[in-house]
């Protein structure tokens, strides 16, 4: 429980420096490296794939040890073992649950990349299907937020996602 507290407040100093940012300027013109936003570049396509893909082992790589999925279907999923179990558990429970279609739009988000983190806030679309037999799902445009923590190699990976 402490360290979703501590994620949260990280993150809300996050928002709130995002907003003040984002009234002077562009973040992607205040200096963020181009190395790093190719490598975030690469996450964004990396979990396009991985979640059309629905590999719960390509899924695992996107996120960082220490990660945060705040909209979990039981709640807060803390860590990247706890996530490992989410991913198989749901593959377990639905065998031929299959993305149609996925559509993140975080590339027009503003982008703030600090000390090895960057906050992202954009939309995501989807359709899914439960199974063969159900009839696909469409979810509408949701607004959801990213913080990416720099791995040590130069690669970005999930820190906290959550969806609204």
């Amino acid at each position: 429980m402490r360290s979703i507290a501590i994620a949260v407040a990280f993150l809300g100093g996050l928002a709130v420096g995002y907003f003040a940012w984002t009234s002077m300027g562009s973040f992607q013109q205040r200096g963020a490296h181009s190395a790093d936003l190719t490598a975030i570049e690469r996450l964004h396509q990396a979990d396009l794939e991985a979640t059309l893909q629905q590999d719960p082992v390509y899924l695992d790589q996107l996120w960082s040890d220490d990660c945060i999925k705040v909209d979990g279907p039981n709640g807060p999923v803390v860590g990247l073992k706890a996530m490992k179990e989410m991913y198989a558990k749901f593959k377990a429970d639905y065998p031929g649950f299959k993305v149609l279609r996925y559509v993140p739009d975080y590339k027009s988000a503003q982008i703030a990349i600090v000390d090895g983190w960057a906050i992202e806030v954009g939309y995501v679309e989807a359709t899914y299907q439960m199974s063969a037999k159900e009839s696909p799902v469409s979810v509408p445009r949701t607004q959801g937020m990213r913080l990416l923590k720099r791995q040590s190699d130069g690669s970005w990976k999930f820190a906290v996602v959550g969806l609204k």
